[in-house]
């Protein structure tokens, strides 16, 4: 069996809630592989979200291993993950979470100072180039408050690409934006799905669900379901 780009083994994730502690993950094991596009579902308080803050990083599981890109994310102290997290993961958020006090530019080319990627003469043209990529070269001067929810989150995703990390993480990323403006963004990432991403999004919009190659359905901190959709060539 080939080494899978993320790997969950036995994950459980535990909150000190008061008297009784709260369950979040139970003994969740899965694999992704390169170049997937995996949709999360599930209602609110399933664990969907926690499931992707343990592949991010952003919050420790209680027991059991996360494997993403060959390094053990688990056992990283806040250093490290920082620096793992820079170089090879680019998280997008339901709120954008951009710098308000920096033009977009300067959000995007943020990651790559924080990590010491690319030299410093070409990460304004590399900022540029994935706003290109994302439509809005032409906004690049702008504080984000200028800039519609759409457009705050297709350059949330540009920085997310900075460092140019084989894995995106995206927590309800469309949750706040109108559905014409989701399609938009979606598009945007089956795209980096066809140019080699993997792509791992938490969604409550069984719609957008549907269009994912694989879906995860969790329930009470359980993986429930693990769908793949037949493409019409592969049924042909």
């Amino acid at each position: 069996m080939t080494r899978a780009l993320i790997d969950l083994r036995d994950l459980v994730k535990t909150y000190d809630t008061g008297e009784v502690p709260f369950t979040a993950l139970k003994g969740v094991d899965l694999r992704v592989d390169e170049g997937e596009f995996v949709g999360i579902i599930g209602k609110s308080g399933s664990g969907k979200t926690t499931l992707i803050n343990m592949i991010t990083g952003i919050d420790r599981p209680t027991g059991g291993e996360v494997v993403v890109a060959g390094a053990p994310v688990h056992a990283l102290d806040e250093n490290g993950l920082a620096k793992w997290r820079g170089r090879t993961i680019g998280v997008v958020f339901q709120f954008f979470q951009l710098l308000p006090t920096l033009t977009v530019m300067e959000n995007v080319i943020l990651p790559m100072d924080f990590c010491a990627m690319y030299a410093p003469k070409e990460r304004v043209g590399r900022a540029m180039a994935l706003l290109e990529e994302v439509e809005l070269a032409d906004q690049a001067h702008k504080l984000p408050s200028a800039l519609s929810g759409g457009q705050q989150q297709r350059a949330a995703v540009a920085r997310a690409l900075a460092n140019d990390p084989p894995i995106i993480a995206a927590d309800e990323p469309t949750g706040n934006l109108d559905s014409k403006t989701a399609d938009a963004v979606f598009g945007l990432f089956e795209r980096l799905v066809d140019e080699g991403k993997t792509i791992v999004m938490v969604t409550h919009d069984e719609d957008l669900a549907e269009r994912v190659r694989r879906s995860l359905h969790v329930h009470d901190g359980e993986i429930v379901e693990d769908r793949l959709r037949v493409t019409a060539l592969e049924e042909a």
